[in-house]
């Protein structure tokens, strides 16, 4: 059998309404960014992009990775971190961090809560962890083996753990 002859199945599955929603600040790789976009098309996620970006939207990467979902994605970009608060005051933020002292599982998550990730190289900046301490998660992973997580697996990990919550 072809792969084009396969039956496709939609699973049945209560997608949070508001829908959850992804953050990357200042992300630098732009198959990150696309393969995050990508997993918010397919999952009704809001994705929201905080600069500086490390590339340009338009850029032939971020639209490879993401493929021809972008026009399924509902993206917001921000100029800074301070202007993503104002204009998104409702919902709970989650910010993950390997400095976090709370596992990612232990939280119930809400539908319209925000997933926040840092940028690929240098994660969160210490001052916007520091504001925020009480809502800093983490991912376990063998810190002896590697530093941290690829970006956009991290988001997928989180996201489909709050959608699993979310249909219990």
């Amino acid at each position: 059998m072809r792969h084009s002859d396969r039956k496709r199945v939609q699973m049945d599955f209560r997608w949070p309404d508001p829908p959850m929603n992804i953050v990357l600040v200042a992300p630098s790789i732009p198959p990150n960014t696309g393969n995050a976009a990508r997993l918010c098309a397919a999952t009704g996620t809001r994705l929201h992009l905080v600069e500086p970006l490390g590339f340009d939207i338009d850029e032939r990467a971020v639209r490879r990775a993401g493929l021809d979902y972008w026009n399924s994605v509902d993206l917001s970009v921000y100029p800074n971190f301070e202007t993503f608060l104002e204009q998104n005051p409702e919902g709970c933020k989650y910010f993950f961090s390997t400095a976090g002292q709370r596992n990612f599982h232990e939280v119930d998550y809400d539908p319209g809560d925000y997933l926040i990730f840092g940028n690929e190289t240098f994660g969160l900046s210490d001052e916007l962890l520091a504001e925020h301490q009480e809502n800093i998660l983490n991912i376990p992973i063998k810190l002896g083996a590697v530093r941290s997580l690829n970006l956009s697996n991290c988001a997928a990990i989180v996201l489909y753990e709050s959608l699993r919550q979310i249909n219990r």
